[in-house]
C-alpha cells in the first residue's frame, strides 16, 4: 500500500471511541534512510487524495509541510475550498513568539526560525485537535499586516473530520515539533525549485512593505537558511508532492507567482 492509500488509515476502536491505529501519525523508522514517494499531482488529483483520508467515527490530521515560499497556505486554502465543511485548516504560523518577545530574546532578525515559535503550544493544539473531546477549539492566526500572531481567532467544531494544517517545520525531530509530528496522520512535503520560491518570497515581503533589496535579501538570507533546515527532514514525510496546474505540465507556483502565501 502506499502512504496514501485509506486502508493505512484504518482506525481501531477501543472503550473511549474511536482510536488511532499504532504507528499511524509517526514518522517511519526508515524515513530518513528510504526516501518517500514522490507524486505529481494537479490540484484536483490532490483534492481527491486528501478526501480519501477521510473517514466515518474518528478524526484525521493531516499536515502540509516544504519549505518558505514553497505553497503550502495555497495549498491548503485549495484544499479547504475543495472540501468545503469537512475541512478546517490551522497554520503554524499562528504560533509565531510575539514581537516584543523576540526582541527581548534577541531573535528579530531571525524570525521564522524554528526557535521564533512556540512549538510546545503548537503541539499541545494539535494534540487538543487530535484527541476532539472539546466540543469547541479555538487556533490562533499570524496576522502578516500586523507581523504579529493573534490568539483565539479560529473556531474549529468538534464535528469536523479533517483537519489540515501547514507550515516549515512539521518534520523537525527536535523540540515541541517531534511532539507536533507525533499527532499527524500523514504530512504531504511540497517539493518546489529554488528559484520559483525565492522569487514567490521577493514579491510577498514587497507586498508587505519591505524595499525590493530588502525583500531580495530575506528571501536569499533568513528564508533560505531556514529552507535549508526544511529540506533535510523531507524524508520523514509520507508523500513528496510537486504540484501542477490542472492545464499544463509544470510547477503551479509558476503560474502564481505573485501569490502571497
Amino acid at each position: 500500500m502506499q502512504p496514501g492509500d485509506p486502508a493505512r488509515q484504518a482506525s481501531t476502536t477501543g472503550p473511549a471511541g474511536p482510536q488511532r491505529q499504532p504507528g499511524i501519525g509517526q514518522a517511519s523508522s526508515t524515513s530518513a534512510a528510504e526516501p518517500p514517494p514522490r507524486l505529481t499531482l494537479a490540484m484536483a488529483g490532490l483534492a481527491a487524495r486528501a478526501r480519501r483520508l477521510i473517514m466515518p467515527g474518528r478524526r484525521v490530521l493531516l499536515g502540509i509541510a516544504g519549505t518558505p515560499g514553497a505553497g503550502k497556505s495555497t495549498v491548503a486554502e485549495a484544499l479547504q475550498h475543495a472540501l468545503g465543511q469537512m475541512v478546517a485548516v490551522v497554520g503554524m504560523d499562528g504560533f509565531h513568539l510575539a514581537q516584543d518577545e523576540l526582541i527581548r530574546l534577541g531573535r528579530q532578525d531571525r524570525k521564522g526560525a524554528p526557535d521564533t515559535f512556540d512549538s510546545f503550544g503548537y503541539a499541545a493544539l494539535l494534540k487538543r485537535l487530535q484527541d476532539n473531546t472539546d466540543p469547541v477549539v479555538y487556533a490562533p492566526v499570524f496576522r502578516r499586516d500586523l507581523e504579529e500572531p493573534i490568539g483565539g481567532y479560529l473556531r474549529i467544531d468538534r464535528t469536523t473530520p479533517l483537519i489540515i494544517t501547514e507550515g516549515n517545520y512539521l518534520l523537525l525531530d527536535e523540540d515541541g515539533w517531534k511532539l507536533a509530528r507525533r499527532q499527524l496522520d500523514q504530512v504531504w512535503f511540497l517539493d518546489l525549485p529554488d528559484a520559483i520560491r525565492q522569487q514567490r518570497l521577493t514579491l510577498r515581503h514587497q507586498q508587505y512593505g519591505k524595499s525590493p533589496d530588502a525583500a531580495r535579501h530575506w528571501a536569499t538570507g533568513s528564508d533560505q537558511a531556514n529552507a535549508e533546515i526544511i529540506r533535510v527532514s523531507q524524508n520523514a514525510a509520507d508523500l513528496i508532492i510537486t504540484v501542477i496546474d490542472d492545464d499544463r505540465d509544470q510547477p503551479r507556483a509558476t503560474r502564481q507567482a505573485t501569490s502571497p502565501h
